[in-house]
C-alpha cells in the first residue's frame, strides 16, 4: 500500500485522494485473495516512518482508516473475514484504536480468511 500519494500527485490530485482510492485496491486484493483460498493476508497499512508525514496528512490517513473499518465490517462478517492488527497500536488515535478493537472483537470467530493490518 505504497505510492498512493505519488499516484495522486502525478494526476494533479491532493495526496489524500490517492489514499482514498487506495482503499479500492485493498478491497480488490482482499476479495481476490479470499477467492483464491489464501488463508492469511498481511497488509502494511501505516509504517512508523509515516508518522513523519505532515500532520494533516496523518490526520487524514487516520480518519480514512477509521471510516474504512466502519464501512467494511458488514462485508467482513458476510465473507467470514477475521481482522487482526499488529504494531504499536497505542500510538494510534483513540478512535482508531477503538475501531480496530471493535472490528477484531466482532470478527474473532470468522473462519474464512484472516486479514492482518500492520500499523505503526
Amino acid at each position: 500500500m505504497d505510492g498512493n500519494g505519488r499516484w495522486a500527485r502525478g494526476r494533479g490530485l491532493p495526496r489524500i485522494e490517492g489514499h482514498r482510492r487506495g482503499k479500492e485496491a485493498v478491497r480488490a486484493v482482499v476479495e481476490t485473495a479470499r477467492r483464491l483460498g489464501i488463508p492469511y493476508l498481511s497488509l502494511y497499512a501505516f509504517s512508523t516512518e509515516n508518522w513523519n508525514r505532515p500532520r494533516e496528512e496523518v490526520k487524514g490517513l487516520m480518519s480514512l482508516l477509521r471510516r474504512y473499518l466502519a464501512t467494511e465490517l458488514r462485508k467482513m462478517m458476510r465473507n467470514q473475514i477475521r481482522l487482526l492488527a499488529i504494531g504499536n497500536l497505542k500510538r494510534l488515535p483513540r478512535a482508531v484504536q477503538e475501531a480496530l478493537r471493535r472490528n477484531m472483537e466482532a470478527t474473532r470467530d470468522n473462519t474464512g480468511m484472516t486479514v492482518i493490518l500492520a500499523v505503526s
